[in-house]
């Protein structure tokens, strides 16, 4: 695996990316509050395929930018990211907001994608009391900083069982609190402000599209995988056991295995 800082987009972001492998690309996208590391079992093993994994702006090792934020700017970031390493077309996975990002990404390049996994997301904007959480949080982490929401967070983000593991609880709070304040708000922001993209949802059938959700998740739940899955013509669904929103890192192996099978299909 190499790492390497690649720039993009018209504000000339410097994004860090994790790159390995040859073939086909797969383009990873993390969630919130996170990192590329949360992709660290599938980098390594899914063989075959060109891995990207970069750290969204505002995250991990890559810029943070004091404004710009929006899911048009990080869609936009991504395919800077695969014009830089030249690629034309990738499957997108894309977890949580990094799921968001995917719609938009979607809705603007529909020709770059070859296949989409979206991973513990919705299609759905936020609700008025998402909007309002959305803004409560904004307002703790300016008044007492980013480390103040970990606890709020991680029994959120975290199945029962992941729960009891500390190495997990411990991967999770580092990245976390690895987030500084501009990237965190920007990204709440633009999360708030997010479009409703359910009447995408039926021209996906495009493309082949894979629909992972953890048993356990309590932010974006079964149901709405369930639904999502069903809106789009050719999907199809998995649920991961014992995992809560963050599959990948909680049950790494059983991820893999769903997006390797459905990888083997396009």
């Amino acid at each position: 695996m190499k790492t390497t800082e690649i720039t993009v987009g018209p504000d000339r972001i410097r994004l860090a990316c994790d790159v390995t492998g040859e073939g086909p690309a797969l383009l990873l996208v993390h969630g919130f509050p996170l990192d590329r590391s949360l992709w660290r079992h599938q980098v390594d093993a899914l063989a075959g395929w060109r891995r990207i994994a970069p750290d969204l702006r505002g995250m991990g090792a890559s810029d943070v930018p004091g404004g710009g934020y929006s899911m048009a700017a990080y869609a936009t970031d991504l395919a800077g990211v695969l014009d830089h390493f030249g690629v034309d077309r990738a499957v997108l996975c894309g977890l949580s907001m990094g799921g968001y990002i995917a719609f938009e990404f979607a809705r603007r390049w529909p020709d770059r994608l070859a296949g989409l996994i979206l991973m513990d997301t919705r299609a759905e904007a936020d609700s008025p009391d998402g909007r309002r959480g959305r803004d409560a949080m904004i307002a703790k982490v300016r008044a007492q900083g980013v480390a103040s929401v970990a606890d709020d967070l991680i029994p959120k983000l975290l199945g029962p069982e992941a729960l009891g593991r500390p190495e997990i609880v411990g991967r999770v709070r580092g990245m976390l609190e690895g987030t500084l304040l501009d990237g965190m708000v920007g990204a709440l922001e633009a999360m708030r402000d997010r479009p409703d993209s359910s009447a995408l949802l039926p021209a996906l059938a495009a493309v082949p599209v894979q629909v992972i959700v953890g048993e356990e998740d309590r932010l974006t739940p079964p149901a709405d995988a369930e639904r999502m899955a069903a809106a789009i013509p050719g999907a199809t669904l998995a649920r991961i056991p014992g995992a809560g929103h963050l599959a990948p890192l909680e049950r790494p192996a059983a991820t893999t295995e769903v997006v390797g099978r459905f990888l083997a299909r396009v």
